[in-house]
């Protein structure tokens, strides 16, 4: 019979269902990620996964998924995965993403992930990748505001 203790096995998960519950209630407001038809696809502390089914209301006129798709599932996954880090009163905005487009997104499903590189009290330092099927079609960095609840 093992004596490993699964305690903190079992206190790990937990708090991984509670932060994932706390992100999709906030994912209720979301209204845009919702328009695209994008989906939270995995939620851990600091990095945050992100799909769609490419449409043709996605693409730009030759067919490749629109830069501005690519970009906005770049900031989203660079954004929640920065709210991961913060208490759930607080929020953050995006103070600035540059993004780098590396190939055309041709294919079928979008996979966005994003990853916080550092966090701080006022500022988290982000990194997203977009994949188009198995193609990476971008890379983007973006330093994400923490907003603070009035009051606080």
């Amino acid at each position: 019979m093992s004596s490993v203790n699964k305690e903190p096995l079992a206190a790990a998960v937990a708090a991984n269902a509670e932060l994932e519950t706390r992100i999709r209630r906030k994912l209720v407001r979301q209204h845009f990620m919702h328009l695209i038809g994008a989906d939270l696809t995995a939620i851990a502390p600091g990095r945050v996964e992100a799909a769609l089914t490419l449409g043709q209301q996605h693409l730009q006129q030759r067919g490749f998924a629109h830069g501005g798709l690519i970009a906005t599932m770049a900031d989203l996954v660079a954004g929640f995965a920065a709210v991961t880090l913060v208490p759930d009163d607080f929020g953050v905005v995006t103070s600035d993403l540059k993004i780098s487009y590396l190939n055309p997104g041709v294919g079928q499903h979008i996979k966005a992930i994003g990853w916080v590189l550092k966090s701080g009290r006022r500022l988290h330092f982000c990194e997203a990748e977009v994949w188009c099927d198995d193609v990476l079609i971008a890379k983007a960095s973006a330093t994400m505001a923490v907003i603070e609840p009035v009051g606080a």
